[in-house]
């Protein structure tokens, strides 16, 4: 049992290891667009959250049922950055596609699929559901729980293996009795 525990843990601590460091690079490696852009006015003077989130969804047709295309439902999250002027719209479909939009003026600056987002589902174990993000969660105490038992196991010896002047007691053992090791 123990040694299944340690394979599942370890398989778990590797995937989040290496999904963190490709997130870390998403844009490097291009699964984040980068979109340069000066904000066309100041934050006061923006559009509201439901405008902003209608021109996303007018951006980016719903193809299986048109009636659809301005179902705010069709909204998984936005993200609104001030200090660039614009706010992004990231959609519930399968491309995760995202639509940036300016702040103040309305217009698309960008539309495309996030090619990030099956990668943070890796990360923290949604991709695998309710049960996926708990193994993620159990595998980061056992991380901590791993590190803190080893220091313990490598500094105790250390702590308690002294004498009252403050330095380490030799306790090796001498092949010829009667002879310093």
């Amino acid at each position: 049992m123990h040694l299944w525990i340690g394979v599942i843990f370890t398989f778990s601590l590797i995937a989040i290891s290496i999904t963190g460091i490709l997130l870390n690079h998403k844009r490097v490696l291009g699964l984040m667009p980068a979109v340069e852009h000066e904000p066309s006015g100041p934050l006061s003077d923006a559009l509201t959250l439901s405008r902003l989130a209608e021109i996303g969804l007018s951006a980016v047709p719903n193809r299986e049922d048109a009636s659809r295309t301005r179902d705010m439902s069709r909204i998984d999250r936005m993200d609104v950055r001030p200090r660039n002027g614009y706010a992004k719209v990231r959609l519930r479909d399968s491309a995760s596609t995202e639509v940036t939009v300016d702040l103040n003026d309305g217009r698309i600056l960008h539309v495309g699929p996030r090619g990030d987002v099956l990668l943070e589902r890796l990360h923290s174990g949604e991709v695998f559901g309710g049960r996926g993000v708990l193994l993620s969660d159990a595998a980061a105490v056992a991380l901590v729980i791993a590190l803190i038992t080893g220091y313990w196991l490598w500094l105790a010896p250390k702590l308690f293996n002294r004498n009252p002047h403050g330095t380490s007691r030799d306790t090796r053992v001498s092949a010829n009795p009667g002879q310093e090791p």
